[in-house]
C-alpha cells in the first residue's frame, strides 16, 4: 500500500475508534477527535520520540493535549502505539476504567497531563518547555527534547492562551511545537459566531514561527513538523485547517462533515449515521473496535525505530554520565524527588517581621542551596518578596535559562499552569507568588495542581484586610476559607489534596517553608502577611532558637503556643491573629482568666491527627474562642461549638491599624469579645 494511503487508513482507524468509544459510552465528543486524527497519526507514527517500553523515560518528547474533550483521539492513537488495549477503549467513561471522559495524568499509558479546562494545556506546555531548557542548560544538551501541544479553537479563545503565547514567544522557546486544530466549529456554534481574529498574525506578533497547512494532508503535516523541529529561534505553531467530524455521513450517505452537532454528541444523536460513517471510514460497523493489520504493522515498525533511537540516546547519556559523575548523581537525586538540604534553623530573621519578609529570608537561602528550584512572580516580586530568590538566582531571558526566576508578567492563571508544566516535566521544584487576593485568577489551575498531585508551591502574600490603604479590592476576606476547602477535598490516594499553611511569625514561616519543600505529594500554599507581626513567645527558653523548635510542632498542623492545664478558655487562630490572641490573653490574665493559646497553621493536617492529640491541643468541653481575619467559617472545623470572631464583610481603604480598630481586631477588643463570651 502506498504511504499516502496507509497514513489515511491509519488516521481513519483512529477516527473509527474515537467514534466507537463515544457511541458505546453514549456520551462524549467525537467530532473534534475525528478531525484531529490526521495530525496525531503523523506525529506518533513518524516524529515524536518516546520509549515504547518506559513511559517515564526522562528525555522523551512530551505531548500535552489541551482540549481534554478530545480524549477519544488521544486514547485511540495511544492504542495504536500499544499503550491501551481495545478493551480499555470499550470502557470509555465507565466506572473504574483507565479511559475517563477527560484524560487524567498517567505516564505509564502516555497521558502527560490531566486536561479539560480549555487553555491550560497551552501554558502547561510552555512550563514544560521552560523546564526542559533549564535542565539542558544546567546539565547538558544531551537531555534536550521537544515539547508538543495539541490545541483547539476553544483553547485559543481562552485568555490564558494569550498569556502563555506571549511568554513563550518572548523567551524564544524553540523546543515548543503547538498544533492548532482549526476546524472552525465549537460546542454550540461555528467559530464565526464569536471571532474573526487573524490567529496567525497574533502568534507572529508574539515572535512565533507560524506554519499553515491543510490539516487533513499527511504530507503537509509531516513537512511542517520537520520545519518546526529545525527551528532554533522561536516556538512554532502549526495551524492545521481540519474538518470537524471528518468522514461522517448520514444514513443515505450524504456528507455530514463540519457539523456543530458532532462536537458533543454520539454520531447517532448528531444527525450522522454511526454505522454508515464507520463503513465510510473502512471499518466494520458490527465490530468497530479493531486495529487494521497494516496499521498495526505501521506502528510495530515505529516501535522498533523508537527502540533504536532510545538505545542511541541512552548510550549518549551513559557517555555523559561517565564524563560528569557528580552532575549525573545530582540529576538522579532530583529526578528521584530529592531536595537539596537546607539548614532552616540557621536562617536569620530580624524581630517581628511580616511573614512575607521572613519568607524572603528563606527564599534567599533556597536560591543558594536548592539547585533545581524555579520561582515565578506575576509582576509582584518586590511586593511578594520573591525578589529575594531572584536576586540570588537571576532571571530567565530570551534563549538564556542559566537563571532560575521567571518574570511571568501580569498573568496569574498562566503562571500557575506554567509551574504545573514545570512540575509535570520533572527534575525541578516550581513555585510562584502573587497577592492572596489574586489567587482568584489562579484557582482553575490550582485545582489541576491538586488533581495531578503536583508538588508546586504557591506563595500568597498580603493575606487579609491589613493590606490597608489599597482597599477592599485588594483585601482577601473569603479567600482563606475557599482555599482551605482543598484541605478537606481528598485526592485519589485519600490524602488532603493540598497543604495550606498560614504561619504566625518568622519561626512558623521558616518551618512552613521546610514543610512545603518536604511535601512532594501535593501542592502547598503559604499564606503570608503584608504587615509586621510580633514574634510569639516560647515556653522553652529565650531567643529565636527556642521559638523555632516550638514551631517544628507545625508538622502536626497545630500545636499549643501557651499551655494551661486548667484553662478557662482555649484561644485558637493562625497567622497574624495568634499574636493578637497572645496580647489579649495577657490583658485578661490579671482578671484571673486563664487561657491556652493554640496556633493552627494547617487546619487540614491538624484535623487528620489522632483524636488524642487534637484533644490535647483543643480540649473537648473547654470553652473555645477562635479569631480569624477571614470569614468565621474558616475556623469552624476547629471551633465547632465555641465562639469565632471574624469578618463577614469586605474590607476598606485605610491604614491597617485603623482597620484593626474599626473591625475589632485590637488586643483590647478581642479581650472584650473573649470576656463577653465567657460570661455567657
Amino acid at each position: 500500500m502506498e504511504q499516502k494511503q496507509l497514513m489515511k487508513r491509519a488516521a481513519d482507524n483512529v477516527r473509527i475508534l474515537a467514534a466507537s468509544m463515544v457511541e458505546t459510552a453514549k456520551s462524549g465528543h467525537p467530532g473534534g477527535a475525528m478531525g484531529g486524527s490526521d495530525f496525531v497519526n503523523v506525529l506518533f507514527s513518524k516524529h515524536i520520540v518516546n520509549n515504547p517500553d518506559d513511559g517515564a523515560w526522562f528525555v522523551r518528547d512530551r505531548f500535552y493535549l489541551d482540549p481534554g474533550h478530545m480524549s477519544p483521539m488521544l486514547y485511540g492513537i495511544l492504542c495504536l502505539t500499544g499503550k491501551y488495549s481495545l478493551d480499555d477503549l470499550k470502557q470509555f467513561r465507565q466506572w473504574g476504567s483507565v479511559t475517563p471522559g477527560h484524560p487524567e495524568l498517567d505516564l505509564k499509558r502516555g497521558v502527560e497531563n490531566s486536561s479539560g479546562p480549555l487553555g491550560q494545556g497551552h501554558a502547561i506546555a510552555v512550563g514544560s518547555a521552560i523546564a526542559e531548557r533549564f535542565i539542558a542548560t544546567h546539565f547538558g544538551e544531551v537531555f534536550a527534547h521537544k515539547t508538543y501541544a495539541f490545541i483547539s479553537d476553544g483553547g485559543v479563545q481562552e485568555g490564558i492562551s494569550q498569556e502563555a503565547g506571549r511568554l513563550a514567544g518572548y523567551l524564544g522557546l524553540s523546543n515548543l511545537i503547538m498544533f492548532y486544530d482549526s476546524n472552525r466549529v465549537q460546542l454550540s456554534t461555528d467559530c464565526s459566531a464569536v471571532t474573526e481574529e487573524d490567529t496567525a498574525a497574533k502568534y507572529r506578533a508574539w515572535n512565533w514561527n507560524v506554519i499553515e497547512v491543510d490539516g487533513t494532508n499527511a504530507e503537509e503535516l509531516s513537512a511542517a513538523l520537520d520545519k518546526a523541529k529545525a527551528e532554533t529561534e522561536r516556538p512554532t505553531i502549526i495551524i492545521g485547517h481540519t474538518v470537524m467530524g471528518r468522514g461522517c455521513v448520514t444514513e443515505d450517505g450524504a456528507n455530514f462533515e463540519g457539523k456543530c452537532s458532532t462536537h458533543g454528541n454520539p454520531l447517532s444523536a448528531s444527525g450522522a449515521s454511526f454505522a454508515k460513517t464507520i463503513a465510510n471510514l473502512g471499518g466494520n460497523p458490527d465490530a468497530p473496535f479493531e486495529i487494521f493489520p497494516d496499521v498495526e504493522e505501521l506502528y510495530a515498525k515505529r516501535r522498533e525505530e523508537l527502540r533504536a533511537i532510545v538505545a542511541k540516546r541512552n548510550a549518549e547519556i551513559a557517555a555523559w554520565r561517565e564524563a560528569n559523575p557528580e552532575k549525573a548523581a545530582k540529576l538522579d537525586f532530583y529526578l528521584g524527588g530529592g531536595v537539596d538540604p537546607v539548614d532552616y534553623a540557621a536562617i536569620e530573621h530580624k524581630p517581628n517581621l511580616a511573614s512575607r519578609a521572613s519568607s524572603a529570608n528563606v527564599l534567599a537561602a533556597l536560591a543558594q542551596n536548592v539547585g533545581n528550584m524555579i520561582v515565578s512572580s506575576a509582576d509582584l516580586a518586590n511586593s511578594d518578596k520573591t525578589d529575594a530568590f531572584l536576586k540570588k538566582a537571576g532571571a530567565f531571558k530570551r534563549h538564556d535559562f542559566s537563571g532560575a526566576f521567571l518574570h511571568s508578567g501580569v498573568a496569574e492563571l498562566a503562571m500557575t499552569a506554567i509551574v504545573n508544566g514545570m512540575a509535570l516535566h520533572g527534575g525541578v521544584i516550581a513555585a510562584c507568588g502573587t497577592f492572596f487576593v489574586f489567587s482568584d485568577y489562579m484557582k482553575p489551575a490550582v485545582r489541576l495542581s491538586a488533581l495531578m498531585r503536583l508538588p508546586v508551591k504557591f506563595i500568597w502574600t498580603h493575606d487579609a484586610f491589613r493590606v490597608g490603604e489599597d482597599g477592599a479590592t485588594h483585601e482577601p476576606v473569603e479567600h482563606e476559607a475557599q482555599i482551605r476547602l482543598m484541605e478537606e477535598l481528598k485526592n485519589e490516594h485519600g490524602e488532603p489534596s493540598m497543604l495550606v499553611l498560614r504561619p504566625a511569625d518568622s519561626a512558623e514561616t521558616t518551618v512552613a517553608w521546610k514543610l512545603a519543600m518536604e511535601n512532594t505529594k501535593t501542592p502547598t500554599a503559604l499564606i503570608l502577611s503584608r504587615q509586621n507581626i510580633a514574634d510569639l513567645p516560647s515556653e522553652n527558653g529565650e531567643g529565636y532558637a527556642a521559638r523555632y523548635n516550638d514551631a517544628l510542632q507545625m508538622a502536626r498542623g497545630g500545636y499549643v503556643v501557651r499551655h494551661c492545664a486548667d484553662a478557662d478558655v482555649v484561644l485558637v487562630g493562625n497567622g497574624s491573629e495568634v499574636a493578637t490572641l497572645v496580647a489579649a490573653a495577657d490583658l485578661l490574665a490579671p482578671e484571673g482568666v486563664k487561657a491556652q493559646i493554640v496556633s493552627v497553621p494547617s487546619i487540614g493536617v491538624f484535623m487528620n491527627q489522632d483524636e488524642t492529640y487534637r484533644n490535647s491541643v483543643i480540649p473537648k468541653g473547654k470553652p473555645a474562642f477562635g479569631l480569624t481575619a477571614g470569614l468565621p467559617s474558616t475556623l469552624l472545623r476547629l471551633v465547632p461549638d465555641g465562639k469565632i470572631f471574624g469578618l463577614d464583610h469586605f474590607g476598606a481603604s485605610a491604614p491597617y491599624k485603623v482597620l484593626e480598630e474599626k473591625f475589632g481586631f485590637t488586643a483590647q477588643n478581642v479581650a472584650c469579645e473573649i470576656r463577653n463570651y465567657l460570661k455567657k
